[in-house]
């Protein structure tokens, strides 16, 4: 019986949309409307994202505006955002919120750097461990008699190619990301 790596490249591709997912929230220097993604807003007491009950959109490189499609939201908008960790303090003019996105600091874009570097490293053990997970159940198979050797070594073959492509990938996305926050 032959094993089959779809699974275990599902996994990883899962894994890999996870970390583009997570580094999509991460504010470089230009206005990027996912920094709002993860930013909840108590609405009619539920906590509800900001683009559920608004539009958003980024009017010029460094400013995002957010109009609410119903006004009573804009003073929950505003304090879901000065609650956030986004740094930022909105401007309400009452129809709608400016967020005016500063130019980072050098000791500010290292400091993300560093933790896009180890969001990376993150992403590259959890491919690792779906590794470990398919590797473990090409033994189990082995010792149930369900492969032969030559079986086992092919398998284990097309499981380590498979990580070495997503590591690659990871790298280089972890590499175009720190470029765009290194970049003024």
């Amino acid at each position: 019986m032959k094993y089959d790596t779809k699974e275990c490249e599902s996994r990883m591709q899962k894994s890999i949309a996870s970390y583009r997912e997570a580094l999509s929230t991460i504010r470089a220097g230009r206005a990027n409307p996912d920094v709002l993604k993860k930013i909840t807003v108590d609405y009619y007491g539920s906590p509800t994202a900001i683009s559920a009950i608004a539009e958003i959109k980024v009017t010029d490189a460094r400013t995002i505006t957010i109009t609410a499609w119903d006004k009573s939201a804009m003073k929950g908008i505003e304090k879901g955002i000065l609650t956030s960790d986004l740094g930022i303090n909105p401007q309400n003019d009452g129809s709608c919120i400016r967020l005016s996105f500063p130019p980072m600091t050098e000791e500010r874009r290292k400091e993300l750097s560093k933790q896009v570097s180890k969001m990376g490293e993150d992403a590259k053990v959890a491919v690792r461990n779906i590794r470990r997970d398919a590797n473990d159940a090409v033994k189990a198979m082995k010792k149930n008699s369900e492969m032969t050797e030559d079986e086992v070594k092919t398998a284990d073959k097309a499981v380590q190619d498979l990580t070495d492509k997503f590591i690659k990938e990871i790298d280089a996305v972890t590499a175009e990301k720190s470029k765009e926050i290194m970049e003024i």
